[in-house]
């Protein structure tokens, strides 16, 4: 019996000294050791977390958690919702917000030096700050900032390896008003040599008009410009569902049943197509007017569900764009700037508040 005791005493004590070196034997990075992110970490075993710039207490090692979420970019993907970022949230978020607060649009928001971003929200002063980068205890995107760096919301900063929340300012877009005549083309060129809406333009120092949405060459009406491609595609959007409304002259008048079929949904090659509103306004015979809304921009779509209805569009034309409606003032051919109020409103962005002129004193 006591040689059976020692016979399993020395089988344990086998098992711990194999377990001592499977350990110590990992350690090594020549050996079993996989080298991930410039970091060591054994085979099967726990991978080692890189630390980012300004790393220690409060650095970037502690904000990463374990599970099934991850930070990407300063959005917090989930699980089961990967490719579908969504904004990250509670303190420490990076956020794009204008002066006033109020959240903007990533792509309106104007890039800002980090010295100076950093400074307007009380960090330091800029010399100081410019100290503190090359001090290595600023980073951005986890990297060491750089003297001169410019920042965007999407950008993230951190400080002493705690995340900041900056302000930036709001880019107002551009937006033109023109009153499109028939027999123009929506196009920068046209093999055929028509006259271009890209003419009627005035000249931009930098960039490019962008046309938001298009006219048929009979079709007439508002047409809106902007030197701002987000904010083109951002009023295109099916997503925005942004309302198209049209003065139509028809051949005739729609009866009731007519009408009934075009706000319940014309069967056309590409879909199906309806009006959220048929309205008339009157006329006789061949000049009889109605007014319809779209809430999408699809190829000739108001023509083509009349023609399958066999009726003929004797005029068409856009009398407003989502909030924007053609002022009675711009006659055909001319353009006008839109209101920095309404640009906002589209934009999605808030007003510039107006800075107060400074009044002279008086002298006593």
């Amino acid at each position: 019996m006591d040689g059976n005791r020692e016979q399993r005493g020395n089988q344990r004590q086998n098992a711990g000294g194999g377990r001592g070196r499977q350990r110590s034997g990992g350690a090594s990075a020549g050996g079993d050791g996989a080298e991930v992110n410039g970091n060591v970490a054994p085979r099967g075993g726990p991978r080692q977390r890189p630390s980012g710039a300004g790393g220690g207490r409060g650095g970037s090692g502690s904000q990463h958690r374990s599970g099934p979420q991850g930070e990407a970019n300063g959005n917090v993907v989930g699980a089961g919702h990967q490719g579908k970022p969504r904004a990250a949230a509670g303190r420490g978020g990076q956020s794009a917000k204008g002066q006033g607060g109020r959240r903007v649009p990533e792509q309106f928001a104007v890039p800002e030096r980090l010295n100076k971003a950093l400074a307007s929200i009380g960090v330091a002063s800029r010399r100081e700050i410019e100290e503190m980068i090359i001090a290595g205890r600023i980073s951005v995107n986890e990297e060491p900032a750089a003297i001169g760096q410019k920042v965007t919301p999407t950008d993230r900063i951190r400080v002493n390896g705690k995340l900041v929340q900056l302000r930036f300012e709001t880019k107002v877009p551009r937006v033109l008003m023109y009153h499109k005549p028939e027999g123009e083309i929506v196009s920068r060129d046209d093999p055929e040599g028509r006259t271009t809406v890209f003419e009627q333009l005035p000249k931009l120092r930098h960039g490019r008009w962008v046309a938001v949405g298009r006219l048929d060459f009979n079709t007439s009406g508002l047409l809106l410009f902007t030197d701002d491609g987000a904010l083109a595609n951002r009023l295109m959007h099916p997503r925005y569902e942004m309302e198209r409304e049209y003065a139509v002259r028809l051949l005739g008048t729609l009866t009731d049943e007519q009408i009934t079929l075009l706000k319940s949904g014309i069967e056309l090659g590409d879909g199906t197509a309806r009006f959220t509103s048929v309205v008339d306004r009157g006329g006789e015979g061949s000049n009889h007017w109605y007014h319809v809304v779209l809430s999408e921009g699809r190829n000739r779509e108001v023509r083509r569900m009349f023609e399958a209805l066999q009726l003929t569009v004797s005029r068409l034309m856009r009398v407003r764009y989502g909030p924007v409606l053609m002022p009675s003032r711009l006659k055909r051919g001319q353009v006008e700037n839109l209101e920095e109020a309404l640009v906002c409103q589209l934009a999605g962005i808030e007003a510039p508040k107006a800075v107060p002129s400074k009044g002279r004193r008086s002298r006593r």
